[in-house]
């Protein structure tokens, strides 16, 4: 007797494929910060304090980059609210904690949006 399909969840499709979209997006964002001569030392880093889409560093200056990828730029900045940012810093300090080589570096946290038809845009301490 033949089996079944296995059954999906409502939904599954469109998360998967908004997963693959959020993917691209931080492939294109860390292209761009390496162009911008950083060198990429994480991506989708986990840590218990939460998730860091990219950690780089260019000379003395470590960035923890939140990716946003929306239709408009006015909808990509308003995407980051107070409590994710802070999220964020909790997690960057987390993953400092294991790793004293960079405590003497600068820090950023950095926002790149990316928008449809447009280079991306690199925000400095933009959270």
């Amino acid at each position: 007797m033949p089996s079944a399909p296995p059954r999906r969840l409502p939904g599954t499709d469109e998360r998967r494929a908004r997963l693959r979209r959020g993917r691209f997006a931080e492939l294109i964002a860390a292209a761009a910060l390496m162009a911008k001569g950083y060198r990429i030392l994480g991506r989708n880093v986990k840590t218990r304090a939460g998730e860091i889409d990219i950690i780089a560093v260019r000379g003395k200056r470590l960035a923890f980059v939140e990716v946003k990828r929306r239709l408009t730029r006015t909808d990509a900045e308003a995407a980051v609210s107070g409590q994710q940012a802070a999220r964020i810093r909790n997690a960057a300090d987390y993953w400092l904690a294991y790793r004293p080589r960079y405590h003497g570096h600068e820090q950023g946290y950095d926002l790149v949006l990316l928008i449809p038809r447009r280079w991306p845009r690199h925000i400095p301490n933009g959270l």
